[in-house]
């Protein structure tokens, strides 16, 4: 078999695993909201507590992911990206158990707690390790594509997981067998998933860093070798910051259109739920629309477009209509205006895998879990602060004592930051990628 069917092949493996596990994950995502009011508020179609939980529970998972997304992405740089993908992939399992089990007021309060202490290390690390595995094995002049490959493959997974979900029967058989895809998800990818090329880009370096200090010890050096560390500091994120001024800039777009984002997320099902009476089938259908506009965006469109228009140009238009789309849904009059606005996800998609590539091409081939995990950290800082924005809008804005009537106002305020990413990103003018002399040639990364 040749190299280059073997990287073919783990990137087929690794598509699986993300399907499969996204699958588990986004089918208890129409069910949760249903579950956490009934075990709350029973009988009511708004409740404060329930938005201000998940608010807290987003900012604490914000504040672990801050720390270990930069870590498990530079781990993941060191021991490679199959052992990093254990773990986080093993504690999703947990929570769903919880819930699986029973769905009484006590057991949502353990499922709350663990979730929140597993999602500090678990959320979004499997993307970022994923995107990291992706830009091992993919050349440059590829890589905007193949980000848009596995972005369509988590949309597919999001429509088939909610398809699921709409004619599962009850709460109870959606979380027993989300647990159960998870579970076979990690089976999965322990035995099929080859770990990633990067390990021969990983010892290359390391030989040549040998020879450098070999050759410093002939010369009597010693004094000023410093032992290596493995672990990221914070000096080491703002320094890779630094590093590049269109890095700056895509960091800059990371923050603000996750927080508008993250805006849109805690705030959009319990609005659906206060004013159109939202239940877990049309949040279902809603979410199947989403995810088939993602799937016909970033498996058949994203591809076409990405080898005429530069990624800078893909990024900016995404924004502009996930911004346009968000404020759709603030001012939605009526249930069908509602799905119309979910339409508009065909082209706010593009975003994500556009601003994936054009950091993962700052950065050399044994710096991408690094680059991946500062810019999800940076993501995870947006989900601390979303909470300490939204919670208090979307809990004022849906009770009697709002100082003006508009339920979806918290939905325009996430629109807002949308445009100021929109407009970092028309600012971007993406330079050649650079090569250093401490990272590999080109010539390591092998396209698939």
């Amino acid at each position: 078999m040749t190299e280059k069917t073997i990287i073919s092949s783990g990137l087929g493996h690794l598509f699986m695993t993300v399907f499969v596990f996204n699958f588990a994950n986004f089918m208890v995502v129409p069910a949760i909201t249903d579950v956490s009011m009934w075990a709350l508020c029973p009988g009511e179609d708004e409740c404060s507590l329930a938005i201000y939980l998940t608010g807290i529970q987003q900012a604490i998972t914000g504040m672990g992911s801050l720390v270990m997304m930069p870590l498990i992405g530079n781990l993941s740089d060191k021991y490679g990206r199959k052992v990093m993908l254990t773990v986080p992939m093993l504690l999703t399992t947990l929570p769903l158990a919880i819930l699986a089990y029973s769905r009484e007021r006590n057991y949502f309060y353990a499922y709350y707690a663990l979730k929140t202490l597993t999602s500090m290390i678990c959320e979004g690390s499997v993307l970022c390790l994923a995107h990291a595995y992706v830009a091992d094995n993919v050349g440059l002049h590829r890589r905007a594509s193949a980000f848009g490959i596995l972005s369509g493959i988590s949309s597919c997974s999001f429509v088939f997981g909610n398809l699921s979900t709409r004619f599962l029967p009850t709460a109870a058989s959606v979380f027993q067998v989300a647990a159960a895809v998870a579970m076979v998800s990690v089976v999965y990818m322990r035995i099929f998933l080859p770990e990633s090329s990067m390990e021969a880009a990983v010892i290359a370096v390391s030989l040549k860093e040998e020879t450098v200090n070999e050759s410093l010890l002939e010369k009597g050096c010693t004094n000023n070798l410093r032992p290596r560390r493995s672990t990221p500091s914070l000096h080491d994120s703002i320094a890779l910051l630094r590093s590049s001024w269109t890095f700056s800039q895509a960091a800059i777009v990371a923050f603000f259109s996750s927080l508008g984002e993250l805006g849109l997320f805690s705030a959009l099902l319990y609005y659906l739920k206060a004013e159109f009476h939202f239940d877990k089938d049309q949040f279902a259908d809603l979410m199947i629309i989403n995810g088939i506009a993602g799937i016909i965006s970033q498996m058949v469109l994203m591809p076409l477009i990405a080898r005429v228009i530069s990624e800078e140009k893909i990024l900016a238009i995404g924004l502009f209509f996930s911004c346009v789309h968000i404020f759709l849904y603030s001012v939605a009059w009526s249930s069908w205006a509602v799905y119309l606005a979910a339409m508009f996800q065909i082209l706010a998609v593009f975003a994500g895998p556009s601003l994936r590539s054009i950091v993962s091409k700052q950065v050399g081939p044994t710096e991408q879990g690094k680059a991946q995990g500062c810019i999800t950290g940076l993501c995870s800082f947006a989900s601390i602060v979303s909470p300490l924005i939204f919670s208090p809008l979307t809990a004022l804005f849906l009770s009697d004592n709002a100082p003006f009537v508009f339920p979806g106002f918290s939905l325009v305020c996430a629109a807002f930051f949308v445009m100021i990413a929109f407009i970092q990103s028309v600012l971007i003018q993406s330079p050649p990628a650079p090569v250093p002399d401490s990272k590999l040639d080109d010539s390591v990364s092998v396209e698939a």
